[in-house]
Order: C-alpha cells, then sequence, then structure tokens
C-alpha cells in the first residue's frame, strides 16, 4: 500500500468498521481526507490519509487544515445562537442594522436571514472576484437590494450572501470583528480553532473531480443561471481557492479555514451542557427548525435551523434522526448527533459533486452501526 493510499490514525475499541469504511472511501481518492468524530469531549476515531497536495505529494497529516467551504457556516451559526442575548433571532434586522430596511425589508427578522428565507441569494450588480469575498462591502449592497420575494415566505439556500448579511449582524451586534467573534467562540472548546481572522498554516490544495458540478437537483436553466450567479465566485476560477485572497478572506459564507478534529471537537461540546459555549436554551432554539422545504431556486430538499442544517429527508446526516450542522461545497460534513453526546467532521480537499458522492454518508453509516 502506497503512503497515499495508507489510513493514519486511530479508532477505539468498537470502531474498528469506521476505519474499514475510511480505507475503502480513500481507496479511489486523488486528493486527501479526514474523519473524525469526538465522544464526551474524547476521541473515538481520528482518521487521516491520502494528499494534501496533489501536485507536490505532500501528504495530508494528522494536523493538515483545509478550506471548510459552507461549513464555516455552522461556526457562525454557533456564534450567534452564543451571542443570542445579544443578537436575538426574534428582532428586525433593523434593530441592529437600520439602513437593511430599505426596498421592502424593514419586517425582515434576524431568523429570517439565520434560516436563509430573507431573500437575497445573490448580490445585484454581481460583484467581482475579490469585491464577492468582502462581507462588509456586500452587505451594503445587500440593504439596498429588494428581495425576490417577501422574506420568512420561502426558503432558498443563500450559498455566499448568508454570510455577508451575518457578518454584517455580528459587526453591528458586538461592534467587534465578526470573523474574531466566531474565532474566539469556537476557541472556548478545547482543541477547536478555526482560521478567519487569524493567517491559516498551509491549507491542503483543493481539486475537482473531472465534470465537477453544483445544484445537481436542479434541472430548470432559467433557475441555473440564478445558480451561477449565486456562485460566480467559485465556479470562474477553479484555483481561486486556493489563494490566500480567498482562505484570508474570513468570508464567514465558506472562508473558514480548519482540521476536522477541531471542527469534531466544537460540535461534541455543544452536545453537552458541560462542555457547550452556547447555553442551552439558546442551542435548543437554533436546532429548532425554522424554514423547511423544496429551495425555491435549486431544488433541493432543506431544513434550516438558526443557521444550522438540520437532518432531513435526503440523510444528510447520516442514520441518526436528530442531527444538525453544516455541510461544504465538494462533500464536507460537519456536525453533531445529539443523542448520542457525537460531535463529527468529515473533511477533503478533492471535491465531488453531490449526486455521485457518498463518502461521508458511507462513513456515517458506518459510524451509527457501531453506536
Amino acid at each position: 500500500m502506497s503512503t497515499a493510499s495508507a489510513v493514519r490514525g486511530t479508532v477505539a475499541r468498537g470502531f474498528a468498521p469506521v476505519a474499514d469504511a475510511f480505507a475503502a472511501v480513500l481507496a479511489g481518492a486523488t486528493g486527501g481526507m479526514a474523519f473524525s468524530v469526538v465522544r464526551g469531549g474524547e476521541p473515538v476515531v481520528e482518521l487521516h490519509g491520502g494528499l494534501a497536495d496533489p501536485l507536490t505529494g505532500r501528504p495530508w497529516e494528522a494536523g493538515t487544515v483545509a478550506v471548510l467551504f459552507s461549513g464555516t457556516k455552522g461556526l457562525a451559526a454557533t456564534a450567534c445562537a452564543a451571542l443570542a442575548d445579544r443578537l436575538d433571532p426574534d428582532a428586525p434586522v433593523t434593530r441592529y442594522w437600520p439602513e437593511f430596511g430599505a426596498a421592502g425589508k424593514d419586517r425582515a427578522t434576524v431568523g429570517d436571514v439565520l434560516a436563509h428565507t430573507v431573500g437575497l441569494p445573490y448580490v445585484d450588480p454581481e460583484p467581482d472576484v475579490t469585491a464577492g469575498l468582502d462581507d462588509r462591502a456586500q452587505a451594503a449592497v445587500l440593504a439596498r437590494q429588494p428581495p425576490l420575494w417577501e422574506p420568512g415566505t420561502r426558503v432558498a439556500y443563500h450559498a455566499l450572501t448568508w454570510g455577508h448579511l451575518v457578518a454584517e449582524l455580528l459587526r453591528r451586534a458586538t461592534g467587534d470583528d465578526p470573523r474574531s467573534v466566531v474565532e474566539d467562540v469556537v476557541a472556548r472548546v478545547p482543541g477547536a480553532r478555526v482560521h478567519l481572522a487569524t493567517a491559516p498554516p498551509e491549507p491542503a490544495r483543493i481539486v475537482r473531480e473531472p465534470g465537477y458540478r453544483i445544484s445537481t437537483f436542479l434541472h430548470d436553466e432559467q433557475r441555473r443561471r440564478t445558480v451561477e450567479r449565486m456562485y460566480r465566485v467559485l465556479l470562474d476560477d477553479a484555483e481561486t481557492v486556493n489563494t490566500p485572497r480567498w482562505y484570508r478572506s474570513g468570508a464567514l459564507a465558506g472562508g473558514g479555514v480548519a482540521g476536522a478534529p477541531a471542527v469534531a471537537r466544537l460540535y461534541a461540546a455543544l452536545t453537552g451542557p458541560q462542555r457547550s459555549p452556547v447555553p442551552r436554551a439558546a442551542l435548543e432554539r437554533a436546532c429548532r427548525t425554522h424554514a423547511e422545504g423544496i429551495d425555491a431556486v435549486n431544488d433541493r430538499p432543506l431544513r434550516f435551523g438558526l443557521g444550522y442544517e438540520l437532518a432531513d429527508p435526503i440523510g444528510t446526516y447520516g442514520p441518526e434522526p436528530v442531527a444538525f450542522g453544516h455541510s461544504g461545497a465538494g462533500g464536507g460534513r460537519h456536525g453533531a448527533w445529539p443523542g448520542h453526546g457525537i460531535g463529527f467532521s468529515f473533511l477533503s480537499n478533492e471535491m465531488r459533486a453531490e449526486d455521485t458522492d457518498d463518502r461521508a454518508s458511507v462513513l456515517l453509516a458506518a459510524l451509527h452501526a457501531c453506536l
């Protein structure tokens, strides 16, 4: 077995089938990956393998970090929940950000923003790549922009604009840099860290499988053009995500950089009141269903809490019926099974299309069978 294809790491007694599943998933990899599971504050699965950089042959090590893409949203949602006493989900956005009330948005609530129902899935006019990663600049544009529907009446994934809006809300509510706010909340958990305001160590190089596609549930060509507009920053240049411009942007929708062990530790801590950085009542509220249905743009089944994805009809979070977290473009899957006190993180630098990527699902199924 080559170094690139070797499974490295450890599993606790009773979790050997997870290592077997990881080996099977890794065998078909071009890049690298890690899968971490923490229960009760202790790791029960810490596995990694493959290549952090397929161009140079750099292996994926225990400390390798990578861009989380939308996995960043789950960490930002955690910060919002931790600060719920200063950022009330039921309050109108204008309580914190008066300018946002323009163009018929005066009744939109913080919860509408967090649950992807505010009706602002893209920025108009469309920004260039550099401007598109600037949360503050794009928030100013969105504040003036009319929504596509009455806020709160329809749900659609706000792929990048969610980060612009939430960053501005955190800034207005706290007076602090929202990137530092998220970093600080995550860091309250021992062993958990995300790089947003701070420069990361060398992240894994992101690679895409041939024919990589987004929004694989969508077949309407008119709405496909809307999706392309939403994801332009990600689609136009495959190498953008491998530049400091991306992973030092601090963009809350997808610019976070972390390792799987750190993210798993955060989610595990959220399942235990003694270790959680979020008060129990605030977390329960954040994990309650606030929006669900078929995405008005992407045609994908959705179920959202206040920023967290929740267990959905297509099994995004595995066989467990109660789960929360956030996935990331290309296959990342990060979250918690609160009934088992478990936090997990699957992180890879090899982006695959959702309709062909079963890596995280295979691993979560193997994990569930061990419980």
